[in-house]
């Protein structure tokens, strides 16, 4: 299920609802398997919600695509290679970031169907 997160502070964030678990998860949300449909980090929770996933973000040991070596043609191709969990993360934090600078929640819902 696609997801989109909601704030009035920043613009919206999509994710998959399997990528965002891991996520909301380190944000310090009680989930196991699945993500509920709709959920809310309060404005009161975002400080605690930010350092969670930031400490999780230090804890990503996943090595991440570097394009240092022009002359080796035997490198994988960033297309092949995982997303890390810090670049998965990011965009959500920033929201997190701009949502405590302007007292706002932020809110997530299925994605509309196109």
């Amino acid at each position: 299920m696609l997801v989109v997160f909601h704030s009035k502070a920043a613009a919206e964030v999509l994710m998959f609802s399997k990528h965002a678990l891991p996520i909301l998860k380190a944000a310090g949300k009680p989930y196991t398997d699945t993500l509920p449909e709709r959920g809310v980090i309060t404005r009161d929770q975002l400080d605690d919600a930010i350092k969670g996933i930031e400490h999780a973000m230090a804890l990503d040991t996943e090595t991440e695509y570097t394009d240092n070596d022009d002359d080796n043609d035997s490198k994988t191709h960033p297309i092949s290679q995982s997303v890390s969990f810090r670049r998965r993360a990011f965009p959500l934090l920033a929201m997190l970031r701009l949502s405590r600078e302007h007292d706002a929640d932020v809110i997530w819902e299925p994605a509309p169907k196109w």
